[in-house]
């Protein structure tokens, strides 16, 4: 049972008040070391820079150095919201060219080949430099505390160890001896990374011999990452062939793609949702499409309807399958082509796009048409969007996972190993889960942010000897197909999933959330977001709420598999609500109680105080604070 079915105010867990500052984060370590840092004097930008670093050590199943960290913030000092991209671009020699002088279709979703540039370090380092107050030995402190002495070991991380262990040995040797010596861990046992925390402690040293000032010691921190030892020793590994799903290869990156980058802040992409303003990435990430979902759900009166009820998860599973089309479609990074977000988002389009929520679930993949612009899928989608084609979209609605797969075609077959989220509803095989991490601080002077990083997984890319840590394969998002928005070119950020996000009132922040789950992302936290501001539910009310999500648009991951018509429900939705959508031809696949999201949140109410949740799912993420 969940909390809509249990009496009103009922929650898992407390919502966490107070007026000093709260933390919520996808391990309870790193929240609690982010209100650690708050409790030392540091404000929302160190907290969310000394949770981030312990993630990367206490869930390198999920998230790591070598990945990414996007950031969606409000500075209280300068009263405006500010994205941090986070997200490191393909390597200067990476060209649809050199993949397919290789014989591949698309990049792998494990190995080398689908490196991009490391941005979760640089990502916070930058936070702290920009926005910070706290000098990093104190925000790398708890990391490497863990890193050195040890941490307990999650249930997932030793699943990922025992299954992928077994072939270590011969094909990523300083994995297997890094994390399964002298075996894998149980769950809960103590494990450490005393490599990492080697690493930590030497830019620590490097950064406090760069100069006796917080601004000097950062800046020799990041050129010992991007220009030092930690380039230098991705150079060496980079260019020595290693095994991924498609055979063995060397990657394209160098240590002068990481000498000539830098994270920058953006201009958050923002829209009107009734008396709200919610704020996300530019279309180099999904969070766009969560923006599109409410102008089309604007138009409906979601106010009116049941929380959890049959017409409601039609209508936002609906409005979720459009949006994403246009993710599809449209989405890309705008420093290498227009796109056309402002018509996206605009209240004629979505009025347009509105009209084809019907009262049965679509089996097509319809991206629009925005500005009359024809839109173009890459060429292993279109038959899923073609409507003289919707024999076949029922075909593979009625497929099992491989037939299902986009890119599944006769006499080609695909292996199945790789970087997919877990908790997707997807069909993974025997691919290994990984899947995304997230953290949401707000401090005692109105500083906010909502952070979400990822990638660097262990079990995708293997262990950098001397560093402790992997490179990620957020290039395996790009298509090599030539003239999408999304095609791979050199230095250019792929379209990645991560999509932490900001809401406002009246110019003012009030809410900063966000979830791991892949493609999920912009689905767990709309339910989250319409209990709450539309339906009048606590913030931990609306976290508990059972949970859904569609798989109808090809995965973002590797191999690209798609299950058009899919809805996966968490079974406290209860048995009548499951079966009306079957009814109205959604292909459900029931999944256990508290099995779907990772939503956290932090905020500040309507009577002034500091606010925060945590999904209990998993037993996994923390709300802290006081």
């Amino acid at each position: 049972m969940v909390a809509m079915h249990l009496p009103p105010g009922f929650t898992t867990r407390p919502e966490m008040k107070g007026t000093f500052g709260m933390v919520a984060a996808s391990h309870w370590l790193a929240a609690q070391a982010g209100m650690g840092m708050l409790e030392r004097g540091g404000n929302a930008f160190d907290a969310a820079a000394t949770a981030g670093f312990v993630l990367e050590v206490v869930e390198p199943h999920q998230n790591g150095p070598g990945g990414e960290a996007p950031m969606v913030l409000w500075s209280a000092a300068e009263g405006d919201v500010f994205v941090v991209d986070g997200q490191g671009p393909a390597p200067a020699t990476a060209t649809p060219e050199r993949f397919t002088d290789l014989g591949l279709e698309l990049v792998p979703g494990t190995g080398l080949l689908a490196a991009c540039v490391p941005a979760a370090l640089g990502s916070w380092l930058f936070l702290l430099e920009r926005f910070g107050t706290m000098p990093l030995r104190d925000v790398l402190a708890p990391a490497v505390h863990y890193a050195r002495h040890g941490f307990p070991v999650l249930p997932v991380l030793s699943r990922v160890l025992a299954e992928a262990g077994r072939d270590w040995a011969t094909r990523w040797p300083a994995t297997a001896e890094l994390w399964c010596w002298p075996q894998p861990p149980s769950p809960g046992e103590r494990r450490s990374n005393e490599v990492l925390a080697d690493t930590f402690d030497r830019i620590v040293r490097e950064a406090e011999a760069g100069g006796r000032s917080r601004e000097s010691q950062l800046e020799a921190a990041r050129r010992a990452v991007y220009e030092g030892f930690v380039a230098a020793a991705i150079d060496t590994f980079a260019r020595t062939p290693a095994p991924d799903e498609l055979g063995v290869h060397e990657g394209f990156l160098r240590g002068d793609d990481l000498a000539s980058w830098r994270p920058s802040l953006e201009e958050p992409v923002r829209r009107q949702y009734r008396d709200i303003e919610v704020a996300k990435t530019g279309p180099w990430g999904q969070g766009p499409v969560l923006l599109q979902q409410l102008g089309l759900l604007e138009g409906f009166d979601v106010a009116g309807l049941t929380p959890g009820s049959a017409e409601l998860v039609h209508l936002v599973t609906e409005c979720a399958k459009l949006a994403l089309a246009d993710r599809e479609a449209w989405y890309g990074d705008p420093r290498f082509g227009q796109v056309p977000l402002d018509e996206l988002l605009s209240g004629r389009y979505c009025d347009e796009r509105r009209r084809l929520v019907g009262e049965e679930a679509s089996l097509e993949l319809r991206p629009g048409r925005p500005g009359g612009r024809p839109a173009r899928l890459p060429a292993l989608l279109e038959r899923l969007s073609a409507p003289s084609r919707s024999a076949d979209a029922e075909a593979l609605r009625h497929a099992g996972p491989a037939e299902a797969s986009a890119y599944h075609r006769a006499g080609v077959e695909v292996p199945a190993h790789g970087g997919q989220p877990a908790g997707a509803g997807r069909s993974a095989g025997p691919r290994r889960p990984s899947d995304t991490c997230h953290v949401d601080v707000v401090d005692r002077f109105g500083n906010m942010v909502s952070a979400t990083p990822s990638g660097g997984w262990l079990q995708s890319s293997p262990a950098i000897p001397g560093l402790g840590f992997c490179l990620g394969t957020r290039a395996q998002m790009f298509w090599l197909e030539k003239g999408l928005p999304n095609s791979l070119a050199p230095r250019k950020r792929p379209r990645t999933t991560l999509s932490p996000g900001l809401v406002l009132r009246d110019g003012a922040p009030v809410l900063a959330f966000g979830t791991p789950g892949g493609d999920q992302q912009d689905q767990w936290t709309l339910p989250f977001l319409l209990y709450h501001f539309d339906l009048g539910l606590g913030l931990q009310e609306s976290i508990d709420a059972a949970n859904w999500h569609t798989a109808h648009v090809p995965s973002s991951f590797y191999p690209r598999d798609a299950h058009p018509g899919s809805v996966a429900a968490e079974r406290a939705l209860g048995s009548g609500v499951l079966a009306d959508l079957r009814k109205r031809g959604h292909r459900v696949t029931e999944l256990p109680e508290w099995s779907i999201g990772r939503v956290t949140a932090v905020g500040i109410d309507e009577r002034g105080f500091l606010v925060a949740g945590a999904d209990p799912r998993n037993a996994q993420a923390y709300a802290t604070g006081r």
